[in-house]
């Protein structure tokens, strides 16, 4: 397998041998998680102090921020987004990854942040890293640090929100994040489909996709286009029923318009 660009491997290590995550675990920490940021939001000072540990440390490229501060400039921020929620930022936060164990955990995930530029919604993305430890027989917050995805950190979670839409038969992100001149060549048929026809070869494919699980990535940028090659391994059941476990070795062509990337074209060949 080649190597994963430094910028983009943590997406898809395992998780390392000792965690002891279930899966009733990992949505309570993407809950809690969620509840910080809610309370950041707000700037709710009580919320982030029983969430935030006395000992909690911002790690940012300057300087470690401290608990009292982290929370000082979160609730400034909410009081200049009442004053101003024209431009305040909407932030959503996905791609969770979590591993734990009884008493320490480490939260991984993406920010979507949107905000209104020049009359347009512009996205901007970023990537969290978090360390939890229970203590008093709750989970507080001990270390934060994150930093903005580049180009090649966005591109692959769009190719992991790929597989994900793949696999829930998510067409609403095939018309959103599919050009409007994109084209398409099935790597079971061959045959080359636009935009349309394979939004509707989507809703209407009969197979049932268990997994579709990523290696071998690359990403290239020149400009506003990108193009990222990898493998997916497909795990499933074809429309009759038969099991289907296959490797696809994949070209993607991005293009950046509107301010954000855009599929523009894919191909996939089965690898016998």
């Amino acid at each position: 397998m080649r190597p994963v660009l430094a910028a983009v491997s943590i997406l898809f290590a395992a998780a390392p041998a000792f965690a002891q995550c279930s899966d009733a675990d990992k949505k309570a920490l993407e809950a809690f998680d969620r509840t910080w940021g809610e309370a950041t939001t707000r700037g709710d000072r009580a919320g982030l102090q029983a969430i935030m540990a006395e000992d909690y440390q911002a790690l940012g490229p300057a300087a470690a921020q401290t608990r009292a501060a982290t929370i000082d400039a979160a609730v400034r921020a909410a009081e200049r987004n009442r004053a101003n929620p024209a431009e305040a930022p909407r932030i959503a936060y996905d791609s969770y990854s979590i591993t734990c164990t009884p008493n320490t955990a480490t939260v991984t995930h993406r920010n979507v942040s949107t905000v209104r530029v020049a009359g347009k919604d512009e996205s901007f993305y970023s990537r969290s890293v978090h360390v939890l430890e229970k203590r008093g027989g709750r989970w507080q917050v001990v270390a934060n640090a994150g930093h903005p995805l580049d180009d090649q950190g966005v591109l692959a979670y769009m190719e992991r929100e790929w597989n994900d839409a793949s696999v829930k038969r998510d067409v609403a992100w095939f018309e959103r994040n599919y050009a409007s001149d994109m084209t398409e060549i099935s790597s079971r048929t061959g045959v080359l489909a636009n935009k349309s026809q394979a939004i509707a070869d989507v809703r209407t494919d009969k197979s049932v996709l268990q997994s579709l699980d990523l290696s071998d990535l690359s990403v290239r940028v020149e400009g506003n286009t990108a193009v990222v090659t990898g493998v997916n391994r497909v795990v499933g059941r074809d429309p009759e029923g038969k099991p289907i476990d296959r490797r696809v070795r994949f070209t993607d062509v991005f293009i950046k318009r509107d301010g954000r990337w855009q599929v523009w074209a894919t191909q996939g060949t089965t690898i016998q």
